[in-house]
């Protein structure tokens, strides 16, 4: 159990470090430091810096893979799947907004391109199940015939715009999203948005006129 706890210490203690100083300002020294462990341990569960940074990234990209792989399974409709998605989406990256900005970071350089097509190639298979949720939609005639990617990379794209500048939606207000209380009204507010957009662009035409 003390070793579990320690590899988890360790974990916890990187991902503060990368989402405050990003990948190449961390070292292992700091994370041991921060962790209350050795630089022994961080060699013995990860190998390397590297391997301690695609440790947490896995962890976060398999944690919503799973999310997903809950909701297609569901017993719902194909909006109802949709909408969760969604909603369990935005709360997940809008309550980790620090990491999702290191990530993207990451994902904009190029000095360590075997890390980039990991994460790239994990996240996609992460994409493949929000597709087949619209794909399946659109067989049965509960959705209307789109450009599938693209409205993933609309929902995706938003999200993301709010996670990493979320000034340019609370320009001329209080709000601070790293407020817990603040960032529950963006939160939810950035859902409502998405809902409606998806319920308007989704439902077949012929639904609308009759609702």
């Amino acid at each position: 159990m003390e070793k579990t706890d320690k590899r988890s210490s360790i974990l916890e203690a990187a991902e503060k470090l990368f989402c405050e100083l990003g990948y190449e300002g961390t070292s292992t020294r700091q994370i041991a430091k921060e962790a209350g462990a050795n630089m022994a341990m961080i060699n013995y569960y990860f190998g390397s810096k590297e391997g301690v940074f695609m440790e947490v990234m896995d962890g976060r990209i398999e944690g919503f893979k799973e999310q997903l792989t809950s909701i297609s399974n569901d017993n719902l409709s194909g909006m109802e799947k949709l909408l969760k998605v969604v909603e369990d989406y935005t709360g997940r990256i809008l309550e980790n907004h620090a990491f999702h900005k290191m990530m993207h970071r990451e994902l904009s350089l190029t000095q360590r391109p075997e890390m980039f097509v990991r994460i790239k190639n994990s996240m996609a298979e992460n994409r493949l199940v929000i597709e087949q949720i619209i794909n399946d939609g659109i067989k049965d005639g509960s959705f209307r015939q789109v450009d599938v990617r693209m409205l993933i990379a609309t929902l995706m794209g938003t999200i993301s715009y709010v996670a990493i500048s979320p000034s340019k939606i609370t320009s001329g207000t209080n709000l601070d999203i790293n407020n817990t209380e603040d960032r529950k009204i963006i939160t939810d507010r950035l859902i409502k948005h998405l809902k409606d957009l998806i319920t308007i662009y989704l439902t077949p035409k012929n639904d609308t006129k009759t609702n």
